[in-house]
């Protein structure tokens, strides 16, 4: 059974990336970004290649940590929106200490021709990040 959401509105988006992160699947985390997207994996440390959101995706997978991910506003204009989500990673880090990371990401999502919904602008810590 497929429990990823199809990406057919931002927030289905948003939930696909849950489900993708909380089940290690990497590349397909990867997939979830237009080709020219632009992550902030830290504030202002823009990354803008897929290599670059490849390796910035690893990072965070390899803490190990369940991400909550939570919408709390989507604004669309056309065919892009505006997505504020709440997230935090919670839990024990790899060197077994307790480990939390949170923030509410400011992201700009696009849709394509066939309706499916991409990261464009990843920035998972909001206003505290700038480029």
């Amino acid at each position: 059974m497929n429990t990823v959401p199809n990406r057919t509105s931002p927030a289905a988006l948003v939930e696909a990336f849950a489900a993708h992160f909380n089940a290690g699947r990497h590349e397909a985390l990867l997939s979830l970004y237009a080709p020219e997207a632009v992550f902030l994996p830290a504030p202002g440390q823009p990354v803008r290649s897929p290599e670059g959101i490849r390796g910035a995706l690893a990072q965070f997978l390899a803490l190990g940590l369940p991400i909550d991910l939570r919408v709390r506003h989507v604004i669309e204009a056309g065919d892009m929106a505006l997505v504020l989500a709440d997230w935090a990673l919670q839990g024990t880090g790899p060197s077994g200490e307790p480990m939390a990371l949170a923030g509410t990401a400011t992201d700009v999502l696009r849709r394509d021709a066939a309706g499916v919904w991409y990261y464009l602008i990843d920035n998972p810590f909001g206003v505290q990040a700038s480029t």
